[in-house]
């Protein structure tokens, strides 16, 4: 390693700052963790992040303070078995559990901020303003067909109308605008980052079905490969457009949307993008 990371292995008051997009991808989020911990590692603390979907999630958590280690042990002791995330679930009992659905068992009608907060961690402040890393959560507008921006106000409400996903989940209703899955519109949120930060970080958990196979997939997978493929499209026009310094694809194509339950396989997978992110901020921490 040059000095320039070595030197930046201890937090620094001054120096080079570093801005972070994490992207949507479902379970294949979780490989964010990744980058939080070499973060960490180095002594790098954001001046900015940026999230979609999963990446919202994990950027909450990272703008409220929470070490990469911290996200990593509650992510496992939440979903890392079938009977924990049952568990859960179970948790939302002492109030109607009819609330966690709207109308009855139908698809698409999971409520998620509800199912979040059984999740997530209880340190998680209730407001943007009280986060101590500024975060802009990307959500899509249903109806408006455009992109809505997040970053103050109830932050619950915020993240879980980012990772709305479609046929899962049901839309949230911000400021009486109905918001669904961010992800959908901007994957890998970077351009969100333009000129706040002097090196900027772009993570995308896109995936993609995995190669070698003729197999023909079901109707659960075709609906999500062609959500992939439109990703896909969408981070390929903006890279053309402008790329972030830095932009990592983590190994996770081969796990679908909601395989939350193989969080330990997910992260062992994804783990070759913590020496490849070091070796990027390592050459680019040089040139600065």
């Amino acid at each position: 390693m040059t000095d320039a990371l070595v030197s930046a292995s201890q937090p620094q008051a001054h120096g080079p700052t570093v801005a972070v997009a994490l992207g949507g991808g479902g379970a294949r989020g979780l490989a964010h963790i990744h980058v939080i911990e070499v973060l960490d590692e180095l002594g790098i603390r954001p001046v900015l992040i940026s999230g979609a979907s999963i990446g919202a999630v994990m950027g909450a958590a990272m703008a409220a303070g929470m070490t990469g280690r911290e996200i990593r042990e509650h992510t496992l002791a939440a979903i890392g078995h079938p009977s924990r995330i049952m568990n859960r679930l179970w948790s939302l009992r002492p109030t109607r559990f009819s609330d966690v659905v709207a109308g009855g068992f139908r698809v698409g009608q999971f409520n998620l901020e509800r199912i979040l907060k059984a999740f997530l961690p209880e340190t998680l402040p209730e407001t943007f303003e009280d986060l101590s890393i500024p975060l802009k959560v990307v959500t899509a507008d249903y109806y408006a067909q455009c992109e809505c921006v997040c970053d103050s106000g109830p932050l619950f409400p915020a993240i879980a109308a980012s990772a709305a996903l479609p046929a899962v989940f049901r839309p949230v209703v911000i400021s009486g605008r109905v918001m669904i899955d961010g992800g959908l519109w901007n994957p890998v949120p970077f351009d969100h980052l333009l000129g706040k930060a002097d090196i900027t970080i772009g993570v995308d958990v896109i995936g993609h079905p995995p190669a070698g196979t003729a197999d023909v997939p079901n109707s659960i997978d075709s609906l999500y490969g062609a959500t992939q493929l439109t990703m896909r499209s969408i981070v390929t026009l903006k890279l053309e457009k402008g790329a972030p310094d830095i932009f990592l694809r983590p190994d996770v194509g081969r796990f679908r949307v909601l395989d939350f339950v193989k969080a330990e396989e997910v992260l062992a997978a994804s783990a070759g993008i913590r020496d490849e992110l070091k070796r990027a901020l390592d050459e680019k921490l040089s040139a600065v």
